[in-house]
């Protein structure tokens, strides 16, 4: 896990957008999974302003509303279409998001981890992280091998998305979400969290003991996982500043 600290959410944002290039100059099919929310919106649009081929990229968004009407302001649907895809030159067939209106939850979520799997594996998956260390929707307790399934909705997480709804009786409790198993099959995470109250979370997750409890700990077990924060997230991490020297004196090989 590599911890990279920026003056400003901007700027750890370019540089994770560099490292999605990145992938998508060196294979022009790869295969992104993608987060939502509020914190990927500026990551978005600098993929766009940076004019990318789009049209062999295939794309696996994380999660969905169940119940909400894909034309619904605040589904997942809507969001994509409105932050990225319309955007840039990507093959609506290639496009992947939960249906949360699928008439059989249970087969769609199997067919969307077969979708995966048929694609070749995500190269690059997206993340944010919920101020209780969630990960997608994988709420704390959530299995560290769980597969693409529907959950329910702590009430922390509806208070926290409730701000896109105008109140909490309006979010969801339910939603389908990749599982913390098919987050961890990427080959590589590109984790974004910015303010302070992300730094708990942020915290837990990263010096913290690998739990059920702050699911996105797991990512400590993966290979290649990028954590981009500003100096708010990063408050509470005990080894800041040896985080900062790597990132500062990485060798020029190393750099995007």
């Amino acid at each position: 896990m590599e911890i990279i600290i920026q003056a400003s959410a901007q700027a750890a944002t370019e540089i994770a957008s560099r490292t999605i290039a990145h992938v998508l100059r060196r294979k022009p099919n790869a295969v992104l999974g993608l987060a939502t929310g509020s914190t990927p919106v500026q990551l978005y649009k600098l993929l766009i302003d940076m004019n990318l081929d789009w049209r062999q990229v295939s794309t696996f968004n994380l999660d969905e509303y169940v119940g909400l009407p894909k034309a619904h302001p605040q589904s997942y649907h809507s969001f994509m279409w409105a932050n990225l895809f319309k955007h840039i030159n990507i093959d609506p067939q290639n496009v992947h998001i939960p249906d949360g209106n699928a008439p059989d939850m249970a087969l769609h979520c199997l067919a969307y981890e077969q979708k995966i799997r048929q694609a070749g594996g995500i190269d690059l998956q997206v993340l944010g992280i919920g101020t209780d260390g969630h990960i997608g929707f994988n709420e704390p307790s959530s299995s560290l091998g769980s597969r693409t399934r529907i959950k329910t909705l702590t009430r922390q997480t509806r208070q926290d998305n409730a701000r896109f709804f105008g109140n909490e009786d309006q979010v969801p409790s339910h939603v389908i979400t990749m599982g913390i198993g098919t987050i961890m099959d990427a080959r590589q995470h590109v984790l974004l969290a910015f303010g302070p109250h992300k730094a708990r979370a942020v915290a837990l997750t990263v010096e913290g003991p690998i739990t059920a409890m702050v699911p996105a700990s797991i990512l400590q077990m993966h290979p290649d996982t990028r954590v981009y924060l500003d100096p708010e997230a990063a408050a509470q991490l005990q080894r800041s500043d040896y985080y900062r020297w790597v990132f500062e004196h990485k060798p020029l090989w190393q750099r995007v």
